[in-house]
């Protein structure tokens, strides 16, 4: 995807035909509000992923993928922060990922 993640949801809207009314209603948000997001001009609450992927029958995780890394890439440009960020993050989720492996083995004394 080439455009932000607000021109994203704008390009679902209105290639399936809905309003910014009709869609803020199932996204539990005021159409002035939808279109600021639209524009860039605020941002759209991860906690409404579950609602827009349903309102337009995406893959969760797909719409996932595109949100965060919307998020990221405005972060990396705000910062002028180098590609070689997204390597160094690729390792931490890594490294957070073993963690949380060995955690789940851990046996404590009254456990057999």
């Amino acid at each position: 995807m080439k455009a932000t993640f607000g021109e994203y949801i704008k390009q679902l809207r209105t290639d399936n035909g809905l309003t910014l009314t009709q869609l803020a209603f199932q996204l539990d948000l005021d159409s002035a509000n939808l279109s600021k997001i639209e524009n860039g001009k605020r941002e759209f609450d991860e906690k409404r992923l579950e609602k827009l992927a349903k309102a337009f029958n995406l893959d969760f995780e797909k719409l996932k993928t595109e949100f965060f890394a919307d998020q990221f890439a405005k972060k990396m440009y705000q910062y002028n922060c180098s590609p070689e960020t997204l390597i160094v993050a690729e390792e931490k989720v890594n490294y957070l990922k073993n963690i949380n492996v060995k955690q789940g083995k851990i046996r404590f004394e009254d456990e057999k």
